[in-house]
């Protein structure tokens, strides 16, 4: 078993203290331990009403993060020091926006706000604006569906903020790749990153052998079809020849060219389908959306 701060021992220690100094039914706690592998400590907390919290001392603004994505009402049971032993205490986020966390220790998190549903198809009001327009929500949802995210799969998103951000929230125990070519979108990935505290994302700018080397092998990639998607699918099969790409595209002719295109990677039966979203505004008037087509395949079969 790895080293690492919080082992079973710990863990169950904790429980045991938290359960005799409170009426919390433990059986719904989720258990997230934020020193091990670049877990996201506000997702958790949006999804759940009781996150049990294992930090190391050293987070300065962990509780001014939180209350910047809303989580201000929250409420916080802990104690002093890093052994769980001792008076419980207990205050809101929004009144510990000035505290950090000074010693390695568990700690409750509360949300009687928290979703019941998966966070599947975020507004794009709620993002950070980069240098193009992100894909509507209604498609994002297809993409991600398709994409089959599940805990633990690492996935790479080539040119597609929107679905690295969805992606990082819905798999918090996986890793996600993100390659953006365009520094301004770069810029605004990390702010996305930044606003929604997710540690779990990798951002490079562009894609090879080296720029892989060192980062968790891929179990499904998106990518926006471009100029360089052929070399892109090629430097990812050498990875993972059992690959799984969805692919996007508003270009008909590539659509139908995917048959064929697949081959020459040894993969075969790409699915191919058009996705045709239209809403009616508030004047009352038909409002057309772009309608993508959406390429999803694995190598290797």
């Amino acid at each position: 078993m790895e080293d690492r701060i919080f082992n079973n021992e710990h863990v169950i220690a904790w429980l045991q203290y938290f359960s005799s100094q409170t009426d919390i039914d433990l059986e719904h706690v989720k258990i997230l331990d934020i020193t091990r592998k670049n877990k996201n400590i506000i997702p958790a907390c949006e999804a759940h009403r009781c996150v049990l919290v294992f930090t190391e001392a050293g987070h300065a603004d962990i509780f001014y993060r939180m209350y910047n994505a809303g989580l201000g009402d929250c409420t916080v049971i802990y104690n002093e020091g890093s052994e769980p032993t001792g008076p419980i205490k207990q205050d809101i986020v929004a009144n510990m926006i000035d505290r950090g966390i000074n010693a390695s220790a568990g700690m409750i998190i509360l949300n009687p706000n928290a979703r019941a549903a998966v966070k599947f198809g975020m507004d794009n009001s709620s993002l950070v604006k980069g240098s193009v327009k992100y894909v509507g929500s209604e498609i994002r949802s297809i993409l991600l569906s398709k994409m089959q995210i599940e805990e633990g799969k690492n996935i790479c998103v080539i040119s597609g903020e929107s679905i690295v951000v969805q992606s990082a929230i819905l798999d918090g125990e996986g890793e996600i790749i993100a390659v953006e070519y365009n520094g301004n979108d770069r810029r605004a990935l990390e702010e996305n990153a930044d606003q929604f505290g997710l540690n779990n994302i990798h951002i490079i700018d562009h894609i090879d052998e080296e720029t892989l080397k060192d980062l968790p092998v891929p179990d499904v990639t998106m990518l926006v079809a471009s100029a360089s998607m052929e070399k892109e699918i090629e430097c990812l099969l050498k990875i993972n020849p059992n690959m799984e790409f969805v692919i996007y595209t508003l270009d008909f002719v590539l659509a139908a060219s995917m048959i064929d295109y697949c081959k020459k990677f040894c993969i075969s039966d790409p699915e191919i389908i058009q996705v045709s979203v239209a809403k009616v505004t508030s004047r009352h008037t038909y409002e057309q959306q772009p309608a993508p087509w959406i390429i999803t395949c694995k190598a290797g079969e």
